[in-house]
């Protein structure tokens, strides 16, 4: 009689796209083909008195203690990034390396449960592949999601996507990203178009068939002198901070996190309850979306990750298509999945 499967208590998976931080230099649109033409964006303090505008408790709405709070202004210095007043337009690029052995976990304590798992993963790559996981990843590449607020607001943003072996481009596509529906990347299947391409290129890379490194450029014409939005920092003691505000840069040069990046490409998941309002979220266990404070997979709705992958394995109840390229894409964003006493 064999043991009962369970869950091991140390899982491990490393992630398999795997972007670096952004960059920011600034130039002129016409200039996209010119490498030289651009300079780094820089970031510089700024100090400015604001007003008191925050919802006042009952005890404070007096008109006297409102005017006495109004004569001290609020004093802050903020960290702000901005394009130099002759340059319209802003690059930003980054690279991002696709890496197969997806559903392999780096660390796994229990022999049987691994063999499972490896079982598991083997059906679904040979059932599915990895083509609609890395179709809706090339979309968000092309349609500028890693962009964040920068994309909003635009006048024009072109995305260029090269394939490098040896330092050099071996393919390269390029994308008007507004013209691209943010909302619809799992519509999106046309065969013969560079964005299909660029979706088989990384479908190859997942399935560790090539190496795959990918340079993401876009350029993004905003106007001149207007404001960038790279990330911000967490700032965790902020009694010693001294500014309200402190933004990331790679020396000295402003940037976005590579997690920011990471969680951009990976917003796929248009599989969950409510998907046709809210449009994709970020491939999360639980759908986490924490701008909006709520996670929109939970158990008890048994579309978890943690639920779907133990039906999975464990009571060999195979979750629905859709919820097999979820849970897939959990394990290419990678994480600490272990089932710990």
């Amino acid at each position: 009689m064999t043991d009962k499967l369970t869950t091991a208590s140390v899982l491990a998976f490393e992630r398999k796209l795997d972007p670096s931080d952004a960059v920011f230099h600034a130039g002129h649109w016409e200039d996209r083909a010119q490498s030289h033409a651009w300079l780094p964006v820089s970031i510089q303090p700024k100090s400015v008195r604001g007003t008191i505008s925050n919802r006042l408790k009952a005890k404070d709405q007096d008109p006297a203690k409102l005017d006495a709070a109004i004569e001290n202004p609020n004093l802050q210095t903020v960290d702000v990034a901005a394009l130099p007043p002759q340059a319209d337009t802003l690059k930003v690029q980054f690279t991002l390396r696709v890496l197969g052995g997806a559903g392999t976990p780096s660390a796994c304590n229990s022999a049987a449960y691994q063999a499972k798992l490896l079982a598991t993963v083997q059906g679904y790559v040979q059932q599915h592949g990895f083509a609609e996981l890395a179709r809706r990843y090339a979309a968000n590449l092309a349609n500028g999601r890693f962009l964040w607020r920068n994309r909003v607001g635009a006048e024009s943003v072109e995305v260029t996507i090269e394939q490098m072996q040896g330092g050099k481009a071996v393919h390269s596509w390029s994308f008007d990203a507004l013209a691209l529906n943010t909302r619809a990347i799992g519509a999106i299947n046309s065969e013969s178009n560079d964005l299909a391409k660029l979706g088989q290129t990384i479908a190859t890379g997942l399935g560790g068939a090539e190496h795959v490194l990918l340079r993401v450029t876009a350029f993004v014409r905003q106007g001149a002198g207007q404001e960038v939005f790279p990330s911000q920092e967490l700032i965790l003691d902020k009694g010693n901070a001294g500014k309200s505000k402190t933004l990331y840069h790679v020396n000295d040069v402003a940037a976005i996190h590579s997690q920011k990046i990471g969680n951009a490409i990976r917003t796929i998941d248009t599989w969950y309850e409510g998907a046709d309002e809210l449009g994709p979220i970020a491939v999360e266990p639980y759908g986490s979306v924490t701008t909006q404070g709520k996670a929109y997979r939970q158990p008890k709705q048994k579309l978890d990750f943690y639920t779907l992958l133990d039906n999975w394995l464990l009571k060999d109840q195979v979750p629905p298509v859709e919820q097999q390229h979820f849970v897939m894409a959990v394990l290419i964003r990678g994480g600490v999945f272990g089932d710990a006493s």
